[in-house]
């Protein structure tokens, strides 16, 4: 099975290719550019390992949630390609692909989601497959799920906030360790999606839909 995927969710534009369990990868720290270099390591990375569009099985993309614009460049370039080889696409949850490239078994995933909130899910892999404890949700870090159990593992800018405030949430529970400069890569996404075409999981790209969490995305002047 050949997956192309693709993550544009926060600042880094990444890019992975899935052969048969094998990933090759492109990762960039790019800011506001990913509408301009997607496309182009895209194109790289398939001419480096000889395949086209064509021979792709599928397509799978970090559909969020992280920046607005950048969850929407990810699912509109991934229904694209998908609808012009007529493939289908996987949308795989940003949080989860933070868990998966951790390498950790249990995982807090937290993203910075500006406005004094963040992004935030728990996961706990059993038997080899992902278990969510904590659904993705959108949340003050006073107020971020409660976990009952220790041993995890901390990852992403969530964990940047208010001076590391969530660290300090879950203090008792972070017996492992925190990576708050871990972002979600396509190269994770492509190893998750790969789980769902295997189910037959995957959706025509006609229905490939963003995870904003949020449908606000400033601060009214008064707010400030």
């Amino acid at each position: 099975m050949k997956i192309l995927a693709v993550e544009t969710s926060t600042e880094y534009c990444s890019v992975a290719l899935w052969q048969d369990g094998t990933v090759s990868d492109r990762c960039e720290l790019v800011g506001q550019k990913h509408s301009e270099l997607l496309m182009a390591m895209v194109d790289e990375l398939l001419k480096a390992n000889s395949i086209s569009i064509a021979q792709l099985d599928g397509i799978a993309f970090g559909k969020g949630p992280g920046s607005f614009t950048g969850v929407r460049i990810a699912c509109g370039v991934a229904q694209g390609l998908a609808l012009g080889a007529n493939l289908n696409v996987v949308g795989v949850c940003t949080l989860q692909a933070l868990a998966q490239a951790s390498g950790r078994s249990k995982v807090i995933a937290a993203l910075d989601a500006r406005m004094g909130e963040i992004y935030l899910a728990a996961y706990e892999k059993i038997a080899g497959e992902w278990c969510t404890l904590i659904e993705p949700c959108l949340c003050k870090i006073e107020h971020a799920p409660e976990l009952t159990n220790e041993g995890w593992f901390g990852a992403g800018s969530g964990f940047t906030v208010s001076d590391a405030a969530l660290s300090a949430r879950y203090a008792r529970q972070l017996s492992s360790a925190v990576d708050a400069r871990a972002v979600p890569l396509a190269s994770a996404i492509a190893q998750l999606a790969a789980i769902d075409f295997a189910k037959g999981n995957a959706v025509d790209a006609a229905l490939a839909l963003p995870l904003y969490l949020r449908d606000k995305v400033a601060l009214k002047t008064s707010e400030r």
